[in-house]
């Protein structure tokens, strides 16, 4: 039974715009399978190891511990597997690790690339605004100072045919 806590959690991020987008929803499903990976790449490493000699990982604690330090690749060397399964579902966890990483990253690059040219869109559009508003006001003294222009020419057309002889 999943907790009414995780659940209120899920629905509000799947509740909100940008994690319903792809790239969102593919970081939370790795990393839902990876957590599934590990805990079962635990306990099949304890089944595969039992009885061999010189195993080390003999208990599900001590394979739980295992299966994160390689799949986060710190491997401390404490724990590994001797025998042929046990390598093998080492080896399913380590690409298993790498390939999420590899989503994960890609889903948090294509979030911060998706909000810098949402921004840059924002700003493009601000700049546009600010252009046409400083176009209009050249156009608008420009008008005015033709109307000057205009007003100082008939000034002088004036006092010219007024002075005469």
């Amino acid at each position: 039974m999943v907790p009414s806590f995780l659940l209120s959690v899920l629905n509000r991020l799947f509740g909100n715009e940008s994690w319903r987008r792809l790239h969102a929803q593919a970081a939370l499903w790795v990393t839902v399978v990876m957590t599934a990976v590990l805990l079962g790449g635990a306990a099949l490493v304890v089944v595969a190891e039992s009885g061999a000699p010189r195993a080390n990982i003999t208990s599900y604690p001590r394979a739980l511990w295992w299966s994160i330090e390689t799949a986060t690749t710190v491997g401390y060397g404490d724990f590994y597997p001797v025998t042929l399964w046990g390598r093998i579902i080492a080896s399913f966890l380590m690409l298993s690790a790498i390939t999420a990483f590899g989503v994960i990253t890609a889903a948090l690059a294509t979030w911060f690339v998706g909000h810098a040219e949402q921004d840059m869109v924002r700003l493009g559009k601000a700049v546009g605004n600010h252009a046409r508003e400083d176009a209009e006001a050249m156009r608008s003294e420009l008008r005015m100072l033709h109307a000057r222009f205009d007003h100082v020419e008939n000034l002088i057309r004036d006092k010219g045919t007024h002075s005469a002889p």
